[in-house]
């Protein structure tokens, strides 16, 4: 089902939706892909009738949850702010933030921290590289589970009821490398438990390697993976495996000693 079908059928007008739903399927409509949308647009990608979203729109930009600068819209800075309250990232955030600053340094490459969201993960926090990579997700973006060295280092850790609802959703093939079988994305998630850390090579995007490592809560349950993305001639596990396994481990520590 499209985004645009998802809203859609999240917010059907003729049942009476409310406005907060209306709103909320107004924010919904940016993502990755769509960060500044005309009113056309918004429309387009909400299902909701012209006059309904504009009204939206408008309020909304009054209300600081969106802005427009000229004649298209997008998120406000207030949220912003307060995504930053949230528990999740916020303690997330703080433990492993310095560990993640180290492994930059390290590799001088693009970082990312991400939680499982349903078969996605969820971007938590990023620090770029020194080299530009606009196909990578934003903080607040997902990657899908099954073809990401993040999904895959959390999934190696996690219940077998999670992994078969993740590989039990859809599978397609992002790069002609793409394991897009849940038995080779199985046998996948035993060589991470075995060697500490996972290894994407070009299934998201070509050109690009991901290695992953899992991040441990203080119960001991896996709560996140820390990873390097860069070009393929430089990402390699043999060069950089070693590092995120290390510094994915000290952060493990941090993150399980956090109040």
């Amino acid at each position: 089902m499209s985004h645009e079908a998802r809203l859609l059928t999240a917010v059907p007008e003729s049942d009476g939706a409310g406005s907060l739903e209306r709103a909320s399927a107004i924010l919904a409509a940016f993502d990755d892909e769509h960060r500044e949308l005309s009113l056309a647009g918004l429309v387009r990608r909400t299902g909701l009738a012209r006059s309904t979203t504009h009204r939206l729109a408008t309020r909304m930009v009054a209300l600081g949850w969106l802005e427009k600068p000229d004649d298209r819209y997008r998120v406000g800075t207030s949220m912003l702010k307060l995504s930053g309250l949230v528990p999740l990232r916020h303690r997330l955030r703080e433990a492993v933030l310095p560990f993640m600053q180290d492994l930059h340094e390290a590799t001088r490459s693009t970082v990312q921290l991400g939680v499982l969201d349903g078969p996605d993960v969820l971007i938590v926090e990023k620090i770029a590289g020194h080299r530009r990579m606009p196909m990578l997700s934003q903080v607040g973006g997902t990657v899908p589970a099954y073809c990401s060295s993040l999904g895959r280092s959390i999934l190696a850790y996690s219940d077998a009821a999670v992994v078969d609802a993740t590989l039990a959703a859809p599978m397609p093939a992002r790069t002609a490398r793409t394991l897009t079988s849940p038995d080779a994305v199985r046998r996948e998630l035993v060589l991470v438990a075995d060697r500490g850390y996972a290894v994407e090579l070009e299934e998201g995007n070509v050109g690009m390697n991901c290695i992953g490592a899992p991040v441990f809560g203080p119960l001991g349950d896996v709560a996140a993976a820390m990873s390097v993305t860069g070009p393929a001639d430089i990402v390699r596990s043999e060069r950089f495996g070693l590092a995120v396994r290390m510094a994915a481990a000290a952060a493990s520590r941090a993150y399980s000693r956090w109040k």
